[in-house]
């Protein structure tokens, strides 16, 4: 497109959020015009990312900065209580939402995928925006095809929210694509403490471990008889997000309806 593509931020003074900020302001081709936060006074969004002045100030009323700014694209780095309401939001004011909150049942990714594609806009929910995530995701897709005996354990820090994480949920997804149910272990297994085995998913196990200092790591764990393949991703700061939500924002001005998942940009 000619102009600039015109973005909002929900939740900027969030972790997350300022990351995003501080993105928006620095690529070429894209314009901060509103950031979001219930709770922040009107400061203006480059000082709060340490950069110059940008001239947009913080609003905490999520529709009447939508109103006023009219942006093309609307990012969300919040939180599942507010995910389906802000989306939604978005879409009756013609927003194409980039969301990288959790929380969405497949009842509402139908629903939001019905309001987009009524709106003519596209949308875009993504549990993770890591290139090196969505690779893992696809790498341990694949294995199993050959390695259908595994586990999954995703590590957070202990302020997370939902358990287990949508990152991990993804990845059960697109194995179970490719891969029939199959219930692992021996069938007299009981356990001892409940929730010790970790929660069930098409016949395999997936671990949430919740712990201070901790920031986002995966690992898919296959095995078979005399042998095993371990396939982990790492994230240590959240700038390993940004290229991922840069590329969202630009994709989504290209089509139609809700897409689920970032791995779908990723070829």
């Amino acid at each position: 497109m000619d102009r600039k593509i015109r973005v909002a931020v929900v939740g900027a003074s969030g972790r997350m959020g300022r990351e995003v900020v501080k993105t928006v302001l620095t690529e070429p081709d894209m314009e901060l015009v509103a950031g979001v936060n219930r709770s922040s006074g009107p400061i203006d969004l480059g000082r709060l990312v340490g950069f110059e002045e940008c001239g947009v100030k913080m609003q905490n009323d999520l529709e009447l900065a939508l109103v006023e700014s009219k942006p093309d694209v609307l990012v969300d780095f919040t939180g599942p209580q507010t995910a389906f309401s802000h989306t939604s939001l978005a879409i009756r004011h013609g927003i194409r939402p980039v969301m990288g909150t959790t929380g969405f049942t497949p009842q509402d990714i139908e629903t939001l995928d019905k309001q987009c594609q009524e709106s003519g806009i596209g949308g875009l929910i993504a549990p993770n925006f890591s290139i090196g995530a969505i690779l893992m995701m696809k790498f341990a897709a694949q294995a199993s095809k050959y390695f259908p005996n595994l586990e999954i354990i995703e590590y957070h820090g202990d302020q997370k929210l939902d358990a287990p994480s949508g990152t991990s949920i993804k990845t059960a997804e697109l194995i179970s694509e490719v891969r029939e149910e199959l219930r692992q272990g021996n069938p007299k297994e009981e356990e001892t403490i409940e929730g010790s085995r970790g929660g069930y998913y098409n016949g395999f196990r997936i671990h949430s471990v919740r712990l201070p200092g901790i920031f986002a790591q995966q690992e898919v764990i296959m095995a078979e008889h005399g042998q095993a393949l371990k396939i982990r991703h790492d994230s240590y700061d959240r700038a390993a997000y940004m290229p991922g939500v840069a590329l969202a924002v630009r994709k989504v001005m290209t089509y139609t309806g809700m897409i689920y998942g970032f791995e779908h940009f990723i070829d």
